[in-house]
């Protein structure tokens, strides 16, 4: 997993409130096991036409998208079903981060486990947001991770909250099962200090 310190990219602005892990990647994708090509399957429903064709209304099908890292959705994203294909798809088309008012919590809990930050901000900076990037579409953000912010190009700074255990292993570039093994040689040192008596 790619380690995550500082981004500054465009971003996509998906307003849509209560998307959920279907709507993100339809379940006749979720025959994979493997991460690979999941993108190209993010939000197929809304993504392209009943005839295959991609839908040119659709914000992901607009070119200034397929740069984009950052993912500004509506309220309650990630709802649904627990789904680890969500962020595969979301990673596999980019994005590194989305940012919502809340998030689904098994969503959010595998985003973070595949190297997505779910940035959470309030109603009045997600409102702001919104209408900052409906003004100015090219207008790039920076979240930096280390200090918990969201960075505007007027230099405004939207504060985050995140756990430490999980801002430390994106930090890092590394999950749950990453961490631990980095821990072997304290667990064998503790192991052969307490158990060989």
């Amino acid at each position: 997993m790619e380690p995550f310190k500082t981004i500054q990219s465009r971003v996509v602005v998906l307003p849509v409130n209560d998307i959920d892990t279907d709507q993100i990647i339809p379940a006749r994708f979720l025959k994979v096991t493997d991460k690979a090509g999941l993108g190209m399957n993010l939000f197929a429903d809304w993504r392209y036409l009943p005839d295959g064709s991609p839908n040119p209304d659709f914000v992901l099908n607009d070119p200034k998208s397929q740069e984009a890292q950052i993912l500004l959705a509506g309220d309650n994203f990630g709802c649904g079903s627990s789904r680890e294909h969500a962020p595969w798809a979301l990673t596999g088309f980019g994005f590194r981060a989305v940012i919502s008012t809340s998030f689904g919590d098994i969503y959010r809990n595998n985003s973070l486990k595949n190297g997505l930050l779910p940035v959470v901000v309030d109603l009045e900076n997600h409102k702001n947001l919104i209408e900052l990037l409906r003004k100015a579409p090219d207008t790039t953000i920076t979240i930096d991770l280390d200090e918990q912010v969201l960075v505007l190009p007027d230099d405004r700074a939207i504060h985050f909250p995140i756990d430490a255990f999980s801002k430390r292993c994106l930090l890092n570039g590394t999950d749950e099962l990453g961490y631990l093994l980095g821990l072997d040689a304290q667990i064998t040192s503790y192991e052969q200090l307490n158990f060989s008596r």
